[in-house]
């Protein structure tokens, strides 16, 4: 008896890590693809200013000091590392890399948008696909995504 309850645990710790795994890499595919879509920030930093611009006059006070001392001035800056932020990785959660440093990095890069933004106070961020999905996921991973199967052993 004590033999077929440690199998079934050991089954469902094994079935919990598959679906973390599956949960990794469509989350690297999302990484990949929303990296791809900037590939011109790489050669054209004005476009993520502007992007920041747009969203100063309706920023809530904290997201407008963020935006006026750290967005704005770095803009040139952080519109080549987000790219190749997202790129790293989804490419990362992809292979199995280090997923749960990976996920709490990507975790905090997608907080740092949604704040800027200003969207956590939105019914949008609730219906949207990269709301509480992505977050939760990239949570999820961050906490529980210590030995993955099929994954790139560092």
């Amino acid at each position: 008896m004590a033999g077929s309850a440690n199998a079934r645990s050991a089954g469902a710790a094994s079935s919990a890590s598959l679906a973390l795994r599956l949960l990794a890499v469509a989350l690297g595919i999302f990484f990949v693809f929303t990296a791809l879509g900037k590939i011109d920030w790489l050669a054209n930093g004005a476009i993520l200013l502007e992007r920041f611009q747009r969203a100063l006059p309706n920023a809530r006070p904290s997201a407008r000091w963020y935006l006026e001392t750290i967005a704005i001035p770095g803009a040139p800056l952080f519109a080549r590392l987000v790219p190749l932020a997202e790129f790293c990785a989804g490419a990362a959660l992809v292979i199995g890399f280090w997923p749960r440093l990976v996920a709490g990095l990507a975790l905090f890069m997608i907080l740092n948008f949604h704040f800027i933004d200003g969207s956590y106070w939105s019914v949008e961020f609730l219906r949207s696909g990269i709301g509480l999905p992505v977050i939760g996921g990239l949570l999820a991973l961050a906490i529980g995504g210590r030995a993955l199967p099929w994954a790139v052993k560092p």
